[in-house]
């Protein structure tokens, strides 16, 4: 947490007992795992009745004062009922064979009750609820006796108006982490505001920590709002320190040079650059002839042309005499890369020596590829994680890009930028996933961006259409139009959602060449298969070996197969909307007029077809990956390799809190400017891990 730390043991501080299950049952070992345990929701007494919005079998707590009791004897049971009144509300409540209740819950005694909430005819009821009473005594039944472990139920309950309820286990239920919370802030000291000053508008750090589990009469917005700040001021004080860094490091000026390889390239290449790449291009070329690192992110759907892009702006490396290093994240990419890179350099006449370097490469063949590298013979190097291995030396690196950010680690990008112990070597790292603009503020905030959206010369834009499972004759159709594409010399994709068991690639696989299509080459391809089958497999099918090939989603990051015209994704609600839209990237390669097939299994009135639907409505990935924010969480969308973001951002909703973000963004930048000293302690209670989500490149 921002510049305020917690590290006592819960054991220290509250019963032993209760220690121990939040430790077992929520991973909660200290003072400080218990704070940032937030409430998920409250309760709101008072002005408002938590009945309001409550429906028929919810669990709900309710505070008030007994209006009326009455009991009464139905076949040797005694039943009493009372009627609870908050100011705006009255619920009924009814406990059976309890008759001594009647001489402690009399009319005017104030009470909360605690269970399930049913209704009668309208009216609100709940049968035998635990309740607490708030009238100094603290006597209480059931779940609410939990409280009385942590100090007075009085103190705790009597003043509140508003109710946190935390994410809970069967184990540990929400009143022992209310009370927890209770005894842990009672014992704290008043906390000192980390920014020196509490920033303006906001309320104060040590009034936001109280407020957000114990909420006065205002509520718990302000408490909310300040620590939401606090955790987008925590990354974006990371992000302008590596800023500030960066400035201090230097690179070599590669400026751009006439008539060399880049131009070779510009000259011959079949089609004019789009807008969005001539900007991109004019953009690195300017980066690369300053001595400060370029740091740049690339982003651009599958087929918008990053790779030319890249391409261009490291022969303007290699026109200074600089060696450029592609780091991919498979094999199978990697050599594609490498033999495309090759193809293109020849068809342009540019003398440039292009290496590819692999984990799977036989001894004598990596020892070629390490003497070129060294020996500055390698112009481009292209390669998985092999590159970052010690073994591998370089004659003078100066341009790193890396493909696919988000699969590589702040470990293995900083290794292959260290190649180089004379300068810091410029650096592109490139994504197909467009990203929305305030995952970029928050995890790309030290990183210039450069955006392609339109597709190049040649390339024509997919169609996608819905297959609903119950419209048959549709399905029927589709499997027809697949044939019709591999009857016209083309290749088709089915994707399929799992391996084995009903829907998945073994069984859809045997189906289509036993029924559909029994005359045609049948492939497969899933995650299971050992690399060197699946590198045959697709090196099978770019070649035309193949006419369908069902597959898992290993082929989202794969071979470009200019010639593969169709895709059917099966069960495609089972699939995200950037997965989707990454997937159908995979056609539409070559010049051909190409189709994506949504097969689906959902409801026509269900969120999931809704969503299939929008994917197949829009080729704009920039606004699918918004609609990718909306419908999953953000930890989701960023990818389990960058989960530090879920531990760092437990509050803030990067789809609503748009405006805290810039403010924490304008904000560190002049912290770090006034006062970097400042900036580097509060940041330096984040531990490696966390960073690690923020520097993935």
């Amino acid at each position: 947490m921002l510049g305020f730390r917690d590290d006592r043991l819960l054991v220290d501080v509250i019963p032993e007992k209760e220690a121990q299950q939040l430790k077992k049952h929520l991973g909660l070992s200290t003072c400080q795992d218990l704070l940032e345990h937030y409430p998920r929701r409250y309760i709101h007494y008072g002005g408002t009745s938590a009945i309001m919005s409550a429906h028929d079998g919810d669990t709900i707590s309710f505070m008030g004062t007994i209006q009326a009791v009455r009991g009464e004897w139905r076949r040797n049971k005694h039943i009493l009922h009372l009627t609870i009144f908050d100011g705006v509300t009255s619920v009924r409540a009814t406990y059976f064979n309890s008759a001594y209740l009647e001489k402690t819950l009399e009319v005017g005694t104030r009470l909360m009750v605690t269970g399930k909430l049913s209704f009668y005819r309208g009216q609100p009821q709940m049968s035998h609820p635990s309740y607490v009473l708030l009238n100094g005594s603290g006597q209480a039944t059931g779940s609410l006796q939990k409280l009385s472990k942590f100090g007075s139920l009085s103190d705790m309950l009597a003043d509140r108006e508003w109710l946190p309820v935390y994410p809970a286990t069967g184990k540990v239920s929400t009143w022992t982490l209310m009370g927890a919370a209770h005894a842990v802030l009672e014992s704290l000291p008043p906390i000192l505001e980390p920014l020196e000053e509490t920033p303006a508008g906001l309320i104060g750090f040590d009034e936001a920590m109280r407020q957000v589990h114990a909420p006065g009469p205002e509520g718990p917005d302000l408490a909310i709002d300040r620590l939401k700040y606090n955790e987008a001021l925590s990354i974006a004080l990371v992000m302008a320190l590596r800023r500030v860094d960066a400035s201090h490091e230097t690179a070599p000026a590669l400026l751009r040079v006439e008539g060399r390889a880049q131009d070779q390239l510009l000259r011959s290449l079949p089609f004019p650059l789009t807008k969005g790449q001539q900007k991109a291009v004019g953009e690195l070329s300017d980066d690369l002839a300053r001595s400060l690192p370029m740091m740049r992110l690339l982003q651009g759907e599958v087929g918008s042309g990053k790779t030319i892009v890249a391409l261009l702006a490291m022969l303007q490396a290699i026109d200074n005499g600089k060696q450029c290093a592609l780091l991919a994240p498979t094999e199978v990419l990697a050599m594609q890369h490498a033999r495309s890179l090759q193809m293109t350099l020849l068809n342009a006449g540019a003398q440039v020596s292009v290496v590819a370097l692999t984990g799977s490469m036989n001894t004598a063949t990596k020892q070629r590829s390490l003497l070129s590298i060294v020996s500055g013979e390698a112009d481009i190097i292209v390669g998985t994680h092999a590159l970052i291995q010690d073994s591998v030396d370089f004659f003078d690196l100066g341009f790193v890009v890396v493909d696919e950010q988000h699969r590589f680690g702040v470990e293995q990008r900083d290794q292959l930028r260290s190649k180089n112990d004379r300068y810091t070597p410029h650096m592109l790292v490139m994504t197909a996933t467009p990203i929305p603009r305030t995952i970029a503020m928050t995890v790309f905030a030290d990183l210039e961006v450069s955006t392609l959206k339109e597709l190049p010369g040649g390339r024509k834009p997919i169609q996608s259409s819905v297959v609903p499972e119950f419209f048959p004759k549709w399905v029927a159709r589709a499997w027809e139009k697949i044939r019709e594409e591999v009857a016209d010399g083309r290749q088709a994709y089915v994707v399929c959602p799992r391996i084995e068991g009903e829907g998945g690639v073994l069984e859809i696989a045997d189906y289509l060449q036993r029924i559909q299509f029994p005359d045609l080459s049948v492939g497969i391809l899933h995650g299971r298969m050992k690399g060197e089958e699946k590198d045959a497999i697709m090196a099978d099918f770019s070649r035309g070996g193949i006419d369908v090939l069902v597959s898992t989603t290993v082929i989202e990051v794969g071979v470009d197969v200019p010639n593969a015209t169709v895709m059917m994704i099966r069960e495609s609600e089972s699939f995200g909307v950037s997965q989707l839209h990454q997937l159908r990237g995979r056609v539409g390669r070559g010049g051909h007029k190409s189709l994506c097939l949504f097969h689906t299994l959902a409801e026509e009135d269900s969120g999931q077809f809704a969503r299939v639907q929008a994917v197949a409505s829009t080729s704009d990935g920039f606004q699918l990956a918004e609609l990718d924010l909306q419908t999953r969480s953000e930890g989701d969308v960023l990818g389990t390799a960058q989960s530090g973001v879920q531990r760092r951002l437990k509050l803030i909703n990067l789809t609503k809190d748009f405006s805290i973000i810039q403010r924490a963004n304008d904000d560190a930048a002049g912290i770090v400017e006034k006062n970097a000293d400042l900036a580097r302690s509060l940041t330096a209670e984040l531990a490696q891990d966390d960073l690690e989500y923020l520097e993935k490149s």
